[in-house]
């Protein structure tokens, strides 16, 4: 694990890492091919012979559940004339059910869930030159880790828990396995991946983008790099800098008040990283508590109260060190395009990938995860919204609104190349600094300070 305090310096980064169609090119050798990727739920495979597919550029990947707690993976090409084997239907973000055995739609070749071709037509032709392993469908390490299934197409990668770490230990207690998801919704974007990921991975743009909070508090934020990973979180008000706790308490005059504004705003309008629960919880402050009870009793007593509230309706708040919960942050980003935004009872996640090699183009993935009662978990499934669509509420596309803004004005000539804020954007910083590691190019550069010059 790296030190929290490294990417201190202030730096500009390279504007060919978002415009240059021979760097999007590369990275599909260099980057996505080597590289560890969330590609979908645990419970998205709910019994074996379950499958779902996954594309990214040239390569498509199709992940199948082969017994209760074991997953195989292989590429999705038919090992005679390279057909895919599994087609995505027009209009999808990827295909997904259940086959006994995968059957070529050109020739006929049949392969198994473990990828061993059981069926060839007229095997006799090819006068013995086809063996088990030549037929085989060509594997890809496949894991499972916070209930996503994670693909690595590189033979010789790091185990999965290997490549997550600091962020797995981190993360472990916060038991998104058990989380399920409220909603999920993907779009395209006109911007590069790494412009849609970088909309989300800092706080410094938050009393901008979305001023409706500023009457709510200082959304000041830090973030700290840690090896491939960095995480995000917000700077703890004086009144509550030793409560250890990751969820925000509203700090207008009145913290009963603005902290049930705050929370209702949030769930009306995000439909994310709150619940119910903790709505009416707040909702209740006024009458439960004096006018004059200081912040760090308002949020001891919110949080008491919800949790109570939770645990009547069967939903059990996971138990966390409160110095751990504060040093874990709002947020992980794991390298290099997913993004978990962990709570006691919610994950808001987002993810986004290159879509072809125009390095205008992304395809970008949002879900929101809830800790739900023992058989009342929703079933939901892909849905595709576009930027404008309503059921994005109102505060994701005030962030949608500055993508394509942002990957047009990158290409102006007197623009140079971003300079993230040191301390509450190192997140990016961070991420072209392991991409640069990976592409052998683009290592975002030192910039002078004053008393450099």
């Amino acid at each position: 694990m790296e030190a929290a305090d490294e990417l201190t310096a202030p730096v500009t980064i390279g504007v060919e890492a978002y415009l240059s169609e021979d760097y999007a090119r590369a990275e599909r050798d260099k980057l996505w091919r080597k590289v560890w990727q969330q590609v979908g739920r645990v419970e998205d495979l709910p019994k074996v012979g379950s499958y779902l597919t996954y594309d990214i550029l040239d390569d498509s990947i199709v992940v199948v559940r082969t017994a209760d707690d074991a997953f195989t993976a292989h590429h999705n090409v038919c090992m005679h004339r390279g057909r895919r084997l599994v087609d995505v239907p027009d209009g999808a973000k990827s295909a997904c059910g259940h086959k006994k055995s995968f059957v070529c739609g050109f020739h006929g070749w049949t392969y198994d869930q473990y990828g061993a071709c059981i069926h060839i037509p007229e095997q006799p032709d090819w006068q013995g030159a086809l063996t088990p392993e030549n037929t085989h469908l060509a594997p890809v390490q496949v894991d499972t880790w916070g209930g996503w299934i994670w693909i690595n197409m590189d033979p010789a990668a790091e185990p999965l828990r290997d490549y997550l770490e600091p962020a797995a230990t981190m993360l472990d207690p916060f038991r998104l396995q058990d989380m399920r998801c409220k909603w999920r919704k993907w779009l395209h974007f006109q911007c590069n991946w790494k412009v849609a990921m970088e909309a989300f991975n800092e706080t410094y743009h938050v009393a901008t983008t979305h001023p409706q909070f500023n009457q709510f508090g200082n959304f000041r934020g830090w973030a700290h790099a840690h090896g491939k990973h960095s995480n995000i979180g917000y700077d703890a008000p004086k009144d509550l800098a030793e409560t250890k706790s990751k969820i925000r308490l509203g700090t207008g005059a009145d913290p009963r008040v603005s902290t049930a504004e705050m929370q209702l705003y949030t769930l009306e309008e995000t439909n994310a990283t709150t619940t119910g629960t903790l709505v009416e919880a707040a909702r209740r402050l006024v009458d439960e508590l004096p006018e004059d009870a200081p912040a760090d009793k308002v949020l001891e007593h919110w949080l008491t109260s919800a949790r109570r509230d939770d645990a009547a309706r069967g939903v059990v708040w996971p138990t966390i060190d409160p110095e751990h919960l504060a040093n874990s942050g709002t947020a992980w980003q794991i390298f290099p395009n997913f993004q978990i935004g962990q709570g006691l009872t919610t994950a808001l996640c987002y993810s986004a990938r290159p879509h072809g090699y125009d390095p205008d183009r992304c395809i970008f993935e949002a879900a929101c995860y809830e800790l739900y009662p023992k058989g009342e978990e929703p079933q939901t499934e892909w849905e595709y919204a576009p930027p404008d669509d309503p059921n994005w509420r109102s505060v994701l596309p005030q962030d949608f609104s500055n993508m394509a803004a942002v990957q047009q004005g990158m290409k102006s000539l007197g623009f140079p190349g971003p300079k993230p804020n040191p301390y509450m954007e190192r997140s990016t910083a961070n991420l072209h600094r392991n991409l640069a590691k990976y592409m052998g190019t683009g290592a975002p550069r030192q910039l002078a300070t004053e008393l450099e010059r």
